[in-house]
């Protein structure tokens, strides 16, 4: 049997083998040392737009859509994985991969515009979920409530830049903590039926409404912001050490004035998988791999669970209760039927949501704007730009519940333009070379666009036509 890089002190590099020294393999991080970004990237599918969509499927339709939240997440699991993937092998996220691929400056700058605006769209959500949650907590008005979210997200970004990925990582699992236990605590004081979820393992539906909300759930769950930041995560958590990778692994702008692509590297150097990258790593990129997919599963089963446990709380109480399609409307119905304490945890958890949601989607919005522009804006400039659009909409008194549901038909409009390259490009050996996607994996990733993309499709005409 030929010795695999793991067990032979070195290997010849090779499809999916890495170059590594026995001196580094002996200070080796262990597994649980390497698990982390999934878990930042997984706050994406506990947002607020989360939160107000399967609160609403509970109440309005009892246990019926309970199928739709755990495919929504199996579904999860392969979109982040492969958007981890890719960021690991290739040492770039999807946003650079794509900035050096899109040859034509104005095609990438339209690709640019459109996912900017789906960041954007994202963070609106967010931060009006914060601001709602403030209100209710503090009785803060929601304008002052959004601005104060906008600041701990800004804040929580300086520790990222300034501390590194590990330090974020910390306050935004801390902050998940917080999201699982304020979410899920009312299903134990209030437990559902067994025999009603099992029933909604079903796939069915009852009429268009709940088809729109399915499309929702589903909307909510598997945003492009957390395909982009996902990549972007894993990059920077295992990078080479600075001194010793600058060179090697940093960007290269395209010079303008002589023609699309000029001044950018040939495509199999920039994006085939360099065999040094493991060695200046000290940690076999196979090795990464499978520490990604414990720390997939582990974030999309707290997640899941979470949102299931939302569902299902609304479902087993508050059944027909008129108001519960706002976040207020259910708080006041937790309020009155399950006491404070649940209300009040609910509303923390709502609040931890907006918090470490909106840093996990400002934080995919400078990606993009750096990966497909080359250019880095400053920090606060940066944050003010999305800021302002989710102040605005709370300043004018417009609904937030309606402001949620319009974000999720933009969020719709980006889901085709990130989950079609992410696996196209997984599946390219000048993009991953030996670690490029197995065939089934390519037809699971391709089967879950198709039906995400038509769901999406569904949901637009849905509400852009009143049904």
């Amino acid at each position: 049997m030929p010795k695999t890089a793991e067990s032979s002190p070195r290997t010849t590099p090779g499809a999916g083998e890495d170059l590594l020294p026995v001196r580094r393999r002996a200070t080796m991080p262990r597994l649980a040392w390497l698990i982390g970004p999934a878990l930042v990237a997984g706050v994406a599918y506990l947002d607020p737009g989360n939160v107000a969509s399967n609160m609403t499927a509970g109440a309005r339709y009892g246990y019926l859509l309970v199928w739709v939240v755990v495919l929504g997440n199996v579904m999860a699991w392969l979109i982040q994985y492969l958007s981890a993937k890719l960021g690991i092998v290739t040492g770039r996220s999807l946003p650079e991969t794509l900035g050096t691929r899109i040859r034509n400056p104005w095609a990438r700058r339209a690709y640019w515009l459109q996912a900017e605006l789906v960041a954007m769209a994202t963070d609106i959500a967010e931060v009006i979920g914060g601001a709602v949650a403030l209100n209710l907590l503090f009785g803060i008005p929601l304008v002052w409530g959004g601005a104060i979210t906008g600041a701990v997200s800004i804040t929580l970004l300086l520790v990222q830049s300034r501390r590194g990925p590990r330090p974020f990582e910390f306050v935004v699992i801390g902050l998940l903590a917080v999201i699982a236990i304020g979410f899920s605590f009312g299903v134990f004081v209030a437990p559902p039926d067994p025999a009603g979820v099992v029933a909604g393992l079903v796939p069915r539906f009852e009429g268009t409404d709940s088809v729109l909300l399915a499309a929702s759930i589903l909307g909510a769950t598997i945003m492009p912001h957390a395909i982009y930041a996902h990549s972007a995560l894993a990059r920077d958590r295992f990078a080479p050490p600075r001194a010793l990778a600058r060179d090697r692994f940093a960007p290269t702008a395209p010079r303008s004035g002589t023609g699309p692509g000029t001044g950018t590297r040939p495509l199999s150097e920039r994006d085939a998988p360099d065999p040094a990258l493991a060695e200046l790593r000290g940690i076999p990129t196979q090795r990464l791999l499978r520490a990604t997919k414990w720390d997939v599963t582990i974030a999309m089963l707290i997640a899941g669970t979470v949102n299931l446990c939302i569902l299902l709380l609304a479902a087993a109480n508050l059944a027909g209760v008129p108001g519960t399609d706002s976040l207020e409307g259910a708080y006041a119905a937790l309020y009155a039927g399950l006491g404070p304490l649940v209300a009040t945890l609910f509303a923390v958890g709502l609040l931890a949501s907006g918090l470490a949601s909106t840093s996990v989607g400002a934080y995919a919005g400078a990606e993009i704007m750096h990966g497909l522009l080359h250019v880095r804006v400053p920090l606060l400039a940066r944050r003010l730009v999305t800021l302002i659009p989710a102040l605005i909409i709370l300043a004018i008194g417009f609904d937030p519940t309606v402001a949620l549901v319009l974000s999720q038909v933009v969020l719709s409009f980006g889901i085709p333009f990130a989950l079609v390259p992410l696996v196209a490009l997984t599946a390219k050996a000048d993009v991953l070379g030996g670690f490029r996607n197995r065939v089934w994996t390519t037809i699971a990733g391709v089967a879950a666009s198709v039906f995400l993309i038509v769901l999406n499709g569904v949901l637009l005409f849905l509400v852009l036509t009143g049904a």
